[in-house]
Formats: C-alpha cells, structure tokens, sequence
C-alpha cells in the first residue's frame, strides 16, 4: 500500500453551506465503481427512482447506471455530460439520492466507495499495489479552508470510508504512523476505545 504524505498532513473539511455540493454536477465522468457496486445501485433503483430528474431516468433507461469511461474504466452514469445521475436536490444544495435512501433506512447500500473517500483517489498498478493520493480540486476550496480552521486532516476528515474501504487495523496501522512521523501527537479519543460522538461525520465527494 502507497499512502502519500498528503492524506496525513493536507486539511480537508466538506463545507456543504458554501459548495452546495458541486462535486455532483461536476467533471466530466462519473464516480468510479466496481461491479459489486453496480450490482447494488441496481438493486437500490427503486428506492430512490422518484427523487431522479426525468433526463436521469432516461440516460438509466439508455445505458444502465454505469458505463466504460474514455479509460475503460467503470463509472457511474453522468447527465448532460457531467451531472451524476443520482444528484437530487433539496434546500438548493446538491445531495445524493443513493445516501438519501440509505440513511433513511431504506438501503443497505450508501454510495459508492469512491465518492465516499474523496478527496482520495485510490490506484491499482499492474502488480496489485494499491496507492492512495490526495486529490486538489477548485471546487474543494472551501473545505481546505474549513480543514485549515479546524485543523482536521484528511485521514482524520475520511475515518469512517477508510476503514470501510481498508479496515479498523489498516486505519490504526495509518494514525500510527502520523504518530511516528510526528503529525499526531496522541491517540484519538476512539482509538484508546472511549466514545465519541458521531465522529463520522458526512462525506461528500468527487472522485468525479
């Protein structure tokens, strides 16, 4: 596994109130996401259908809820060449009716691991290493700046998809050696085993 550096030492913060979700409507392809992924989306269709724009549905109807991008890889189904097909609205923001659906107890399924993960972008070499990178995007702005203020780095900022994607152990291995490198100082309330609050905390992303 490559981490950069980035992860453990850039700020991050989603700041919804000033970004309004732009990463959905956002980029020119979709969200990576594997055929499991797939699998699942379809079997939430219904779930979250009604909360679809009318040009949503018809590019489903069309193409299915992913397609092969420009480099082959599998991506979530885009509108009008750059909107996910799962964007709803509500109160002017940008939301995800996939994680609509799931933390109203409808799904099992949230979203795919890559939006939840963003800003890191995971990478597979030709020998099965893994890397994960931080990932700069304009539209990010205001959550470096919210990052900045609350001084919460990225690994902290995308605890709960990083364990879902690599592991409780995997995560702690990672606090461990921010520890080692001097960039955390001590252990985090959950990580010595005392509660917390919702330290999950909501998760935007583009991977788009």
């Amino acid at each position: 596994m490559l981490v950069s550096p980035d992860i453990l030492t850039q700020k991050f913060c989603c700041d919804l109130d000033v970004c309004k979700g732009a990463c959905c409507i956002e980029g020119d392809a979709g969200a990576p996401v594997t055929l499991d992924e797939i699998g699942e989306i379809e079997a939430s269709l219904d779930h979250v259908w009604s909360e679809l724009s009318a040009s949503a549905q018809s590019v489903i109807d069309m193409q299915g809820v992913a397609y092969a991008d420009r480099e082959g890889d599998l991506v979530t189904s885009i509108v009008n060449g750059k909107d996910c097909i799962f964007t709803c609205y509500e109160g002017g923001m940008c939301l995800c009716a996939l994680e609509r659906a799931h933390r109203a107890g409808k799904t099992k399924f949230c979203k795919p691991i890559s939006c939840a993960l963003y800003p890191i972008r995971e990478k597979r070499f030709s020998n099965d290493l893994v890397g994960i990178n931080y990932h700069r995007w304009e539209i990010c702005s205001s959550a470096v700046r919210k990052g900045n203020e609350l001084n919460l780095p990225v690994y902290k900022f995308l605890k709960a998809p990083l364990i879902r994607r690599f592991g409780k152990e995997w995560y702690q291995e990672l606090c461990q050696a921010a520890r080692e490198l001097g960039i955390e100082t001590s252990p985090s309330p959950s990580e010595r085993g005392e509660k917390r609050g919702n330290d999950e905390g909501r998760v935007r992303s583009e991977e788009r």
